[in-house]
């Protein structure tokens, strides 16, 4: 099965061709851009692409990073994975940040429970435990850096993620996660078939809100 994975979750913008018979990446590109996904989503697919040697309808399903992460980049990333999979008759399925650097690290270090905690700014936390498998042990969840503490009182396994320096008792978290694409497609490969459409997780509403008490007066039309 050929994936095509995507990542604008965060600070990159990636994608990657992933042959899953031969656990082998065909093709990929990430471009640490910050900003700015949607204008050079479709130029870094075609560039991995070329250097898989493959078309889009050599594509089998889409992976797409749901989040949480940048509430535009999410978005943006979740409406490229649907809009391809609608055109190429093919299933989408989503792939959780929390479990690519799970999964990043359990490859590194196998037999070790993991949990991710991610910076979330504002004292707070996207956290979520592993088991040494990589099944989840807790859902996902944004929880205050103190209330992150007391779930992890009695963790034995590896904290990871930029929260890790928070959590330890540091003044600043260690910089934007950063999710290998190559990881992405190989877990969106060993996704069940007939998983629900990839959808954002955000965990976080966004900041931009509709203001109450400022509608303006409506008139009759003379």
């Amino acid at each position: 099965m050929i994936i095509l994975a995507i990542d604008t979750s965060g600070v990159d913008c990636s994608a990657c061709l992933y042959d899953s018979e031969k656990g082998v990446a065909l093709g990929q590109v990430t471009q640490n851009i910050g900003k700015g996904h949607a204008e050079l989503l479709m130029g870094i697919i075609d560039d991995a692409l070329s250097q898989s040697s493959l078309a889009l309808g050599d594509v089998d399903r889409i992976a797409v990073t749901i989040g949480p992460g940048s509430f535009t980049g999410i978005r943006v990333g979740v409406a490229a994975a649907r809009g391809f999979a609608l055109s190429l008759g093919v299933e989408a399925v989503g792939v959780t940040t929390l479990e690519t650097l799970a999964e990043q690290h359990l490859r590194d270090n196998p037999g070790q429970a993991v949990a991710v905690a991610l910076d979330a700014k504002r004292q707070e936390t996207y956290v979520q435990l592993f088991a040494d498998s990589g099944t989840p042990s807790t859902d996902a969840a944004l929880v205050s850096l103190d209330e992150a503490r007391s779930m992890l009182v009695n963790f034995d396994g590896a904290i990871i993620g930029s929260a890790a320096p928070l959590l330890a008792g540091g003044d600043a978290g260690s910089g934007p996660d950063r999710f290998p694409i190559d990881i992405v497609a190989r877990i969106g490969a060993q996704k069940l078939r007939g998983m629900p459409k990839p959808a954002p997780l955000y965990l976080r509403g966004p900041d931009a809100k509709i203001q109450s008490g400022f509608a303006l007066e409506r008139r009759p039309v003379a």
